[in-house]
């Protein structure tokens, strides 16, 4: 089995082959070794988007990969895509619509099912964006766009991007619909449209300030940008952006505390997705533990030797 520093300087192929692995056996000694070693040795910063189907995350995902390698940083995108029914993997493959260099080294793309998750993020998802958060400078994770995908993000990310597109009706919708609370940063996207896409920040601003009165004197402001991903406009803007919130979550400790709450749901998760509620109520006790465990994955393994 390879080890974390062999898959940093290895090949793609050499880290496709253990995600392959992963999926197929997540509970395998060698498996859980290699993410409890990813787990204490993070590198990378990872960038959620989500957003309604058709509203350009792909696009913006591209032309983020295009900023962040020019800038010498090696990427790794994990794309959610819906599962086929027949097959139970990514229905749409090989992730086509992202044009990347095949013999660029600095650049990973997985696509993944969604499996039965609503939320596009199965249990898979959060070992896999261990595992590359730790061999590479950032982390890009899109999700369906479908079911709970907003929300269920900020189980896997550490700055989540809402994408708004303009004239669809994506601002009233992030008003309903609670999603306020999740972004850290909002981008309107297709720039080119205009005015249209200035409304569409204007009210976006608008949901935002209804939450200012709820927030304390230290929290993070979300800037809600323009952006044209095609005309690679207002990207140096985002990922300026992207780096002020990173620099924002290491004051205090703040992103250590966010990975660490977001690794122990990650295991009352998993526990639920394999034993159910009343595993729930059985490892009430063992679920505790898990919360100031070294790893997640140690803790589940645990878990699963007392069932």
């Amino acid at each position: 089995m390879t080890d974390l520093p062999t898959l940093r300087t290895g090949s793609k192929a050499a880290i496709a082959r253990v995600l392959a692995r992963l999926e197929s056996n997540p509970d395998d000694p060698e498996i859980v070794a290699l993410l409890n070693a990813a787990y204490v040795a993070p590198m990378a910063q990872v960038i959620g988007l989500t957003g309604p189907p058709g509203v350009g995350k792909s696009t913006l995902v591209g032309a983020l990969i295009t900023a962040y390698r020019q800038a010498g940083k090696r990427v790794a995108v994990i794309a959610i895509d819906p599962s086929s029914k027949r097959s139970g993997g990514a229905l749409l493959g090989d992730r086509t619509r992202l044009r990347t260099d095949p013999e660029d080294d600095g650049i990973f793309v997985r696509s993944m099912a969604a499996r039965d998750q609503l939320g596009g993020l199965a249990e898979i998802t959060f070992a896999a964006m261990v595992l590359m958060r730790a061999l590479y400078d950032l982390v890009l994770i899109e999700t369906v766009g479908v079911g709970q995908s907003e929300t269920d993000i900020a189980l896997a990310a550490d700055t989540i991007i809402f994408c708004v597109q303009p004239g669809s009706g994506d601002s009233l919708q992030f008003m309903k619909a609670g999603i306020v609370e999740i972004p850290d940063i909002v981008v309107v996207t297709k720039g080119d449209l205009g005015r249209a896409a200035t409304r569409a920040r204007a009210d976006v601003k608008g949901a935002l300030g209804l939450n200012e009165g709820r927030l304390d004197k230290d929290a993070w402001s979300v800037p809600v940008l323009i952006v044209s991903a095609n005309a690679a406009e207002g990207i140096d803007a985002l990922t300026g952006a992207v780096a002020d919130h990173a620099a924002w979550l290491a004051e205090g400790g703040r992103g250590a505390a966010k990975r660490q709450a977001q690794a122990a749901a990650w295991v009352e998760a998993a526990v639920k997705e394999r034993w159910g509620r009343e595993g729930l109520k059985r490892l009430s006790g063992a679920l505790v533990t898990a919360r100031t465990a070294e790893s997640p994955f140690l803790a589940l393994a645990g878990i699963a030797r007392q069932l």
